[in-house]
C-alpha cells in the first residue's frame, strides 16, 4: 500500500459514523476499507472463488434464458397461432420431438438454478442468524431439487396416451 492510501484508510468504527478522514471534505465520510489480504491463516473455506462463478453464472444464464424464453414465446405465441392452440395435444406433439424437450429443460434447469442463486443471495443479504441463513438455504435446496427433478421426469416421462 501506498504512503498516500494507508493514510485514507479509516478504521471501521470512523468509517461508519460518518465523521470521516477530519479534512472537511463530505466526501471523506463515505470512505471504503480495503479488502482483506488472504493469509496462509485464512480458512480453506473462504479461499475459494464461489461468489465469483456464482455471479458469472448469473450473468450467462441470463442472456440464455432470454433467447431461451424469448424463442419459446416467439415461436409457440407468435408462429403457431397463438395461445388458443395450446393444448394437451399441442403439448405432447412438441414434447415428441427430443429438440423440443432439450429447449424446455434448458430453460427449466436455467430458470431453476438462476432463481435460486439469486435467492441465496438475497438469503445471504438479509438472513442476520447463522442458523435462520443454514435453514433457509436448505429450504431453498430442497425446494429447487425437488422442482428440477420433478420437472425433468414430467418433460422425459410425458406420455400422450394417458
Amino acid at each position: 500500500m501506498s504512503a498516500e492510501t494507508k493514510d485514507l484508510v479509516v478504521p471501521s468504527l470512523q468509517a461508519h459514523t460518518g465523521q470521516g478522514l477530519g479534512t472537511g471534505n463530505p466526501a471523506d465520510a463515505f470512505v471504503v476499507e480495503p479488502a482483506r489480504a488472504r493469509t496462509k491463516k485464512t480458512p480453506r473455506r473462504t479461499r475459494t472463488n464461489f461468489e465469483m462463478l456464482a455471479w458469472l453464472f448469473m450473468r450467462l444464464s441470463g442472456v440464455v434464458l432470454v433467447v431461451l424464453v424469448l424463442g419459446h414465446l416467439l415461436i409457440n405465441l407468435m408462429l403457431d397461432g397463438g395461445v388458443s392452440k395450446i393444448s394437451f395435444a399441442f403439448v405432447a406433439g412438441r414434447w415428441a420431438s427430443p429438440f423440443w424437450q432439450i429447449w424446455d429443460l434448458l430453460m427449466l434447469w436455467l430458470a431453476m438454478l438462476h432463481g435460486s442463486n439469486g435467492m441465496r443471495t438475497v438469503i445471504n443479504d438479509y438472513a442476520e442468524k447463522d442458523a435462520t441463513r443454514l435453514w433457509l438455504k436448505g429450504l431453498l435446496a430442497v425446494a429447487t431439487v425437488f422442482t428440477v427433478v420433478l420437472g425433468t421426469l414430467v418433460i422425459f416421462t410425458f406420455d400422450p396416451n394417458i
